[in-house]
């Protein structure tokens, strides 16, 4: 599958991507399929659809992203699922990509030296991350939601909104996060998959 085949599926996003944004998608998707050769960055059976389980996926985050946003933290980014590719798409981002594993971090920065230069790389565990707050907290195939929030709390202001692609398991781990944690959620039905959504989450903070 070639990125022509999602372009019909980002213009009913509403979005309008120049070229040098689709180039950058096409450096990150080509690195990967070079690099997975030697490491694990995706699952193997999701590699002849990377553009829409993995582009698509992410770009779908654009529209939910405030206008007035300025700063991002991509939470385990891995190979760059959706943080890379938020990155490549908003240039005017100030985007951190936390990834602990040495190996996937030298793969980010090598893919946003190309791609989204002003990128950071912070290649530690998130809760060794300087704790600086984003005006947007993103994560994907991360963690459970409760385990999600005590990690994005640490970057998170009372402006700050997250945005967390899940699965069919969201109604439980809704139930489970809520009983920690206060917020205000919307639920966003995800493009790429009937059974997926993104949780859209504001004003988090813990019970009392």
């Amino acid at each position: 599958m070639a990125r022509d085949d999602i372009a019909g599926a980002v213009a009913q996003l509403g979005l309008s991507l120049p070229e040098d944004v689709w180039r950058g998608l096409d450096i990150h998707v080509g690195a990967l399929l070079k690099w997975q050769r030697s490491i694990n960055l995706v699952a193997r059976s999701t590699l002849d659809e990377v553009w829409t389980r993995h582009v698509l996926d992410s770009l779908q985050l654009l529209p939910l992203i405030p206008a007035g946003a300025r700063t991002l933290v991509d939470l385990g980014s891995g190979a760059g699922f959706p943080g890379l590719v938020v990155a490549i798409a908003r240039p005017d981002l100030s985007v951190r990509l936390v990834e602990s594993d040495n190996r996937k971090a030298v793969f980010l920065g090598e893919v946003a030296r190309q791609a989204a230069p002003t990128t950071v790389v912070v290649n530690k565990r998130i809760e060794a991350a300087a704790p600086d707050p984003a005006d947007v907290v993103t994560a994907r195939a991360l963690a459970p939601l409760s385990q999600l929030l005590d990690w994005a709390h640490r970057f998170t202001t009372d402006p700050t909104i997250c945005l967390f692609h899940k699965g069919k398991s969201i109604d439980d781990e809704l139930t489970d996060a809520e009983r920690r944690w206060m917020m205000t959620m919307d639920r966003v039905p995800s493009v790429t998959a009937p059974d997926a959504a993104i949780l859209r989450v504001a004003r988090l903070r813990p019970r009392r």
